[in-house]
């Protein structure tokens, strides 16, 4: 499973143009049922410079997309997302929230059984940045918005990795 989604990770990087991915990025997560998550990611920082908010802030973000796998001992389920990622930067702080599109398999437990593969993935996140290496702490939610019913959603808890090109 893992090499199934490091293959379509590279596929996607690779079908990007070129120029278009700044950075990669490794997430290891755990949410409910103890579901843990390993994802990977390419982003693509927006073109436009950073905006000056004011008080040494300012306003930036990036595309986001990504590829996991989420796993516990019931099941094994693959994820793929895209997500506008918005960011708040002051300094080598920053603090970011987002909401994104995912497609996952259906079922995540016994109990937890997604209608719709199609699913909303929000986050919240903190983290630090230096020249080229950024570590963060973010929260996601991963629902399906009551689209369809069952619609159980599931929280994860992540720490993630980014370098930046």
């Amino acid at each position: 499973m893992i090499r199934k989604i490091a293959a379509l990770a590279a596929a996607c990087a690779f079908a990007l143009p070129a120029g278009a991915v700044d950075g990669m990025a490794a997430e290891l997560g755990r949410g409910e049922d103890e579901t843990h998550l390993l994802r990977i990611a390419v982003t693509d920082r927006w073109r436009e410079a950073p905006r000056e908010l004011g008080g040494g802030w300012f306003f930036d973000g990036y595309w986001e997309l990504s590829a996991g796998v989420w796993d516990n001992r019931v099941e094994s389920t693959a994820d793929v997302g895209l997500t506008p990622v918005f960011r708040f930067v002051r300094s080598s702080f920053y603090v970011e929230g987002a909401v994104g599109f995912h497609l996952v398999q259906s079922q995540i437990s016994a109990s937890r059984i997604f209608s719709t593969a199609f699913q909303f993935g929000d986050h919240v996140g903190a983290g630090l940045r230096s020249r080229h290496w950024d570590w963060s702490l973010r929260l996601q939610h991963l629902s399906n918005a009551s689209i369809r019913r069952p619609n159980p959603g599931i929280n994860f808890l992540l720490l993630r990795l980014q370098y930046e090109l």
